[in-house]
């Protein structure tokens, strides 16, 4: 009887709503949503592929954006497939269980994305500010250790969110209204006292977002001040050269996070598939992008990967 009771506190599965207010445009949203998955699946799989089997690329910039890649692959495709499910197929189930991973996994894996940006401005600041040192200080076994270091933070993060969910009643009804199981939408179904969730969700976003960002920004003005003292104008806009990429990889997966916020924050009155659309573009744009902006503007994987290409091509001939 006491198990009966247990199992029944949650329902067996939530219906996924998808874009509220814009169902009957699923079909056409779909497009774009497929289209940035494959780019992010093809172009982040490309750049693990290029990294693995060149040995040149054996670098600690090159192993910080395999991880990146990586770190990639796993936050799109936690959601994309079963998003594209909803939108093609109408596919809204999905078990308690599975939407509790799902979430798990989505959190877990923009937490370790966070610090893997995190981790490449450490990187441009050694390679730049401390550049005879730069091999005595990224040893492997360094990058590993930030590595896991990365993984155990978000996970010890991320953990409790799954167990803290279990233990409240659901009877505000099983649909969530969003494309995929975020926390926030899950706990809005719940009765009881969900303070703690909210107090909990807001206190590890704002601790991962300052806390990464203050770095990053901190790690830029010491490299920015290290390029302005460089002699020549030509060494100054090389040095600086190579963190454009990064730039442009925080640019990606920052703007989003800040953008959702202010509006959560100043446009709460907005329909609701607005913010859910700004929600899916912070999951999507950075895993397309990010292999775009390392294959153009990155010129050993520039080469790499124009070399793959044009040997197809002879091989084809």
């Amino acid at each position: 009887m006491l198990a009966n009771n247990i199992t029944s506190t949650h329902p067996v599965t939530f219906l996924l709503m998808g874009i509220p207010g814009l169902e009957h445009l699923h079909i056409w949203i779909s497009i774009p949503f497929c289209s940035a998955y494959t780019l992010a699946v093809l172009g982040n799989c490309t750049l693990l592929f290029i990294i693995q089997v060149d040995s040149a690329l054996h670098e600690p910039m090159y192993l910080f954006l395999a991880m990146l890649a990586a770190i990639d692959l796993v936050l799109s495709s936690s959601t994309l497939p079963k998003m594209l499910a909803l939108f093609w197929f109408r596919d809204r189930e999905i078990n308690f269980h599975a939407c509790l991973v799902q979430m798990f996994f989505l959190h877990s894996f923009a937490i370790m994305e966070s610090a893997m940006l995190l981790a490449m401005a450490f990187d441009r600041y050694v390679a730049i500010c401390k550049p005879l040192h730069y091999t005595t200080i990224l040893t492997k076994s360094l990058i590993i250790k930030i590595g896991l270091a990365a993984v155990t933070r978000a996970v010890t993060l991320m953990t409790p969110l799954p167990f803290l969910l279990r233990r409240f009643h659901y009877c505000r009804g099983t649909v969530i209204a969003h494309c995929y199981c975020e926390h926030m939408a899950v706990v809005r179904l719940a009765c009881g006292d969900t303070r703690f969730n909210n107090i909990y969700g807001i206190a590890v976003a704002m601790f991962i977002v300052v806390l990464d960002l203050l770095f990053v920004i901190l790690y830029y003005i010491f490299i920015l001040r290290a390029v302005l003292q460089l002699a020549s104008q030509e060494a100054r806009y090389k040095a600086f050269g190579t963190c454009v990429s990064h730039i442009g990889a925080i640019l990606a997966f920052y703007t989003p996070v800040v953008i959702s916020s202010v509006m959560h924050r100043v446009a709460r009155q907005a329909a609701p598939h607005v913010h859910i659309l700004l929600a899916n573009f912070y999951l999507l744009f950075p895993p397309m992008v990010n292999p775009i902006i390392y294959g153009v503007k990155t010129k050993q994987i520039r080469e790499r990967v124009l070399g793959l290409f044009l040997r197809k091509d002879v091989k084809g001939v």
